[in-house]
């Protein structure tokens, strides 16, 4: 038996001002066959990663193809996109016969010329590998999950925690359901539910938490061998953005299409109480000083690059400055030019420095400070689940009683390393701000009890009225009053 996989994936924000090309990749993850580290999967490699651990016991055979993937920004230029999936195509076509195939995409990644990048990727490769070879696919549960994929493929799975835990287990749930298709253990047929709306669901606050131990209590049982939640990636700009429900039964595809409009619209029902409060910059610092139980979060999602945003805005610390705050860390924020200028300046040393509000109106006005250079990481990292994301460079500045995290990578905030790589423990801070609408995490969960989050002025806005789609189908919640959800395959 043999098994090609690769992948190709970044999350596109066609409002985002940052183009996206071939360097964004080689910045992130660009790796040839045979490239891949052991140790962990990096950005949707995790398809790949797990046939390698399972492979020898499995008794298949696998065939590693190109591995792609950029940090959220704008739109990927044509030629890039097109070169990075040609070469993956002719790697396959190089690799015939396969039986199966699985690919580590994203789901909300677009091209200049190509609105369902994924789609056409499972178009050329069904192409090749003709129709009895058996397709596997995870995806970001922040995509857009269009007929087109699912018609193509045999197998999709989505992540189901969010902030994403399980990428590995999805992962592994891929795989063995491609290997029990082609054993001819079962047959899986699928069914996708339109829920017509646009809302993110962190996982692991109520509802949504028992929502999805409910799911996962289904699968195995009566015929269900999957069910994914796509929440939709909001700030996409694509005729398939919405939340849908896929479910894959072995066989029995009525059941499915039972199965996937119940599930549908208990989703449908929970619009709008996942959403947590939002504070205004000023009343979110004063919460926060308000707060006895240290460290308190601050969460400044709409200037997050895990949202396509520059992460650059200024605007919250500009106010954590102004009003004297002490105890305080501030990150990640995209300069790479203030990072390079600290390394040249050297730890310890003070000198004046102009920081962020470098990309656009969004950005908010750079701020000018004397600073203290406090750490400096060249080739820094953090954890994202069971991935490593590359920081590149990194330097701490102290602005009084403010420290500030400079990265010459563009990344939302996800793992506690970001700040000790150069000798920061967000621990013991009072207010933590992190450019990410999710929490750092330990071991045992979430950092703070307390998470706050503000609604600044970045680019990706949380309120999906302020946003300017063109693209979108229209009806949907919560831009639209009546919707019209439904089965669509």
């Amino acid at each position: 038996m043999r098994l090609f996989a690769a992948t190709l994936a970044t999350e596109t924000n066609p409002f985002s001002p940052l183009p996206t090309s071939l360097n964004s990749y080689k910045e992130c993850v660009f790796l040839r066959p045979g490239e891949h580290p052991e140790e962990t999967p990096l950005f949707c490699t995790e398809p790949l990663w797990v046939a390698r651990q399972r492979a020898a016991a499995e008794g298949f055979t696998l065939i590693e193809g190109s591995c792609f993937a950029a940090s959220l920004g704008g739109t990927t230029k044509q030629r890039d996109y097109e070169f990075m999936r040609d070469e993956i195509l002719s790697q396959l076509k190089a690799a015939l016969p396969v039986d199966g195939v699985l690919l580590g995409l994203h789901g909300a990644m677009v091209a200049h010329g190509y609105e369902d990048v994924e789609g056409d990727i499972l178009e050329r490769v069904r192409a090749l590998v003709g129709p009895k070879c058996v397709i596997g696919v995870e995806l970001d549960p922040h995509c857009h999950l269009s007929v087109k994929r699912v018609e193509l493929a045999d197998v999709i799975v989505l992540y189901k925690e969010y902030p994403h835990t399980d990428m590995v287990e999805r992962a592994e749930e891929v795989l063995d359901l491609v290997l029990k298709t082609l054993r001819g253990e079962i047959k899986p047929v699928m069914s996708l539910y339109d829920c017509r709306q646009i809302q993110l669901c962190l996982t692991t606050v109520p509802p949504m938490r028992g929502f999805v131990d409910r799911i996962k209590a289904m699968e195995g049982k009566d015929g269900v061998l999957s069910i994914s939640i796509c929440h939709c990636f909001p700030w996409g700009d694509v005729p398939d953005l919405s939340g849908r429900i896929l479910v894959t039964m072995d066989k029995d595809k009525a059941k499915g299409d039972a199965l996937a409009t119940i599930i549908g619209e208990e989703f449908i029902s929970m619009r709008g109480k996942n959403l947590p409060q939002y504070y205004s910059i000023d009343d979110g610092i004063s919460a926060a000083l308000e707060c006895n139980d240290p460290p308190v979060v601050i969460t400044d999602a709409a200037d997050s690059a895990g949202s396509g945003a520059p992460s650059d805005n200024t605007n919250i610390l500009r106010r954590l400055i102004e009003r004297g705050v002490e105890s305080a860390a501030v990150g990640p924020i995209w300069d790479p030019i203030a990072v390079r200028l600290c390394f040249d300046a050297g730890e310890d040393a003070e000198f004046p420095l102009r920081l962020g509000g470098k990309i656009g109106p969004s950005s908010g006005l750079p701020i000018d400070a004397m600073v203290t250079v406090v750490g400096l990481k060249a080739d820094c990292w953090q954890t994202f689940g069971p991935r490593r994301g590359l920081l590149g460079d990194c330097a701490a500045i102290r602005v009084g009683g403010i420290e500030v995290l400079l990265v010459s990578n563009r990344t939302a905030s996800t793992g506690l390393e970001l700040f000790r790589n150069v000798g920061i423990d967000p621990l013991t801070k009072k207010i933590v701000v992190l450019k990410s609408a999710r929490p750092l995490m330990t071991a045992d969960g979430p950092i703070a009890a307390k998470m706050i989050n503000v609604e600044s002025d970045g680019l990706a806005s949380l309120d999906y009225r302020k946003i300017p789609y063109r693209r979108i189908n229209r009806p949907i919640w919560p831009l639209d009053g009546a919707t019209s959800p439904g089965l669509i395959f």
